[in-house]
């Protein structure tokens, strides 16, 4: 008899943590506060009531270390978490590697990625509080159709405006969207002000995350019925994905391994986060000391070739201003496939981190990513969403630096999600149609310093 290779680690229903874990807590140092843009002083819990609801006003800024889940939302959850932890064995062959890769897939949910880890508490919240109808931006999609889900639960309406760029290359996500019941526009589109200034100027634009958070947040803000949701960067959204990397210990601690190495995606910097932050809380209690790294696109190198300044979220200057990592307001990348890391800026708290240390950061283009994609496919048997594949690619050249060395690293990465909608791409990228855009093309850096001017005019 031969030993059974043990692929997927699960945890029971009963196993589900109950809390999520707000790593605010445990900061080393605090990040700055978000200001006010009129005033250039710290935004006040008033300032966040024309768009969310005060549960959430209060997650955003609480310091408490853990925060209990609803028994409504437990209940959703349970649609399709504890998410399994699995063991890339057919991976680690193919590269010839030491080392151990694990991968936390996301792909269950009923969005096929993350983000309804979040949507869900963000609905059920503005329910409680009377809200009928939450408007929002999606890039790839994910969010949006995660958003529309989470409103069915709930019997509201969901208005999403998608960036242009992504609008057009994933037309299934807009069609899953609308059988959630969502309602969803390319923007920038002339239903807005902002969006029609937008076109006045750019009569073909792409569009952008930026844009996009505009068009959602004007409409929202003339509405007391409607609030706004976002799916990435506040620190509200990161607390609840945080219930990834408290499975994910759990998980781990079944089989007695601890990670050497944590890899994630980053564009706003919920998915990075959710896995992380209960990392971070081990290694700061001295339990663990894993190294951990953000991975991004080359084309939106936020994280690496960004500025750590006070900027705005949205393109229009709608929204408070926030002490990120940051290209400018309205920066516009280019129409990667990866649409969920098209942002121009990165989470408050993730920037931080990275400020202090905590955390490192890579850039990948996204030819390497979608090369990392298919070996993940063919190998593992998921075709992974374009987003995870910069993970992929991240920690399929730590596995191959392992196999250099003879070093036995466990690396762990999260799988925010499956490409089934996103196979076009991928079929661009086998048909050699895929081009990759980097900070050190000219286009890029004028686009970026023209931005960041304006941004220092701002401050």
């Amino acid at each position: 008899m031969t030993d059974v290779k043990q692929h997927k680690i699960l945890l029971d229903e009963s196993e589900m943590p109950t809390r999520w874990y707000n790593v605010l807590h445990d900061l080393p140092t605090p990040p700055p506060p978000p200001l006010h843009p009129g005033t250039g002083q710290p935004i006040g819990p008033e300032d966040l009531t024309p768009l969310f609801p005060m549960a959430l006003i209060e997650q955003e800024v609480s310091t408490e270390q853990y925060v209990d889940i609803p028994d409504e939302v437990l209940d959703v959850y349970r649609l399709w978490r504890p998410s399994p932890l699995f063991r890339a064995h057919r991976l680690e062959k193919a590269l010839g590697t030491p080392a151990k890769i694990y991968y936390k897939y996301e792909g269950v949910s009923p969005a096929g990625s993350h983000k309804p880890n979040t949507a869900v508490p963000q609905a059920y919240y503005n329910k409680q509080a009377g809200i009928s109808k939450l408007t929002t931006e999606t890039g790839a999609g994910q969010w949006g159709t995660s958003l529309a889900f989470a409103c069915a639960q709930y019997d509201m309406e969901c208005e999403v405006w998608q960036v242009r760029a992504s609008y057009d290359q994933k037309p299934y996500r807009r069609m899953m969207i609308e059988t959630f019941g969502g309602t969803v526009h390319p923007s920038p589109s002339e239903l807005t002000a902002a969006g029609r200034a937008i076109l006045a100027e750019h009569p073909d634009s792409t569009g952008s995350l930026g844009i996009a958070i505009s068009e959602a947040v004007e409409v929202a803000a003339q509405d007391p019925t409607i609030n706004y949701a976002l799916g990435s960067v506040l620190n509200h959204v990161l607390l609840h994905q945080t219930i990834i990397g408290e499975e994910a210990l759990l998980q781990l601690a079944k089989i007695g391994e601890t990670p050497d190495l944590l890899v994630g995606c980053t564009g706003g910097g919920s998915n990075f986060g959710g896995l992380m932050f209960p990392f971070l809380r081990e290694k700061w209690a001295g339990r663990i000391s894993p190294e951990v790294r953000a991975v991004e696109p080359s084309a939106c190198p936020t994280l690496t070739q960004g500025t750590y300044a006070y900027d705005f979220g949205d393109t229009a200057g709608m929204t408070p201003l926030m002490k990120m990592h940051t290209l400018g307001h309205d920066f516009v990348p280019d129409p990667i496939h990866s649409g969920g890391l098209r942002y121009h800026g990165m989470s408050p708290l993730i920037s931080h981190l990275y400020e202090t240390g905590e955390i490192g950061a890579v850039a990948k283009p996204q030819s390497e990513c979608f090369a990392a994609g298919v070996l993940f496919a063919r190998t593992e048997g998921i075709v992974p969403a374009p987003e995870p594949t910069h993970a992929l690619a991240a920690a399929i050249e730590e596995a191959v630096r392992c196999k250099e060395t003879g070093e036995e690293k466990v690396i762990l990465t999260a799988l925010c999600g499956h490409g089934h909608l996103d196979l076009p791409a991928y079929a661009a990228y086998l048909a050699g149609d895929v081009e990759d855009t980097s900070w050190e093309d000219d286009a890029l850096q004028a686009a970026v310093a023209e931005a960041l001017t304006k941004l220092a005019q701002l401050s």
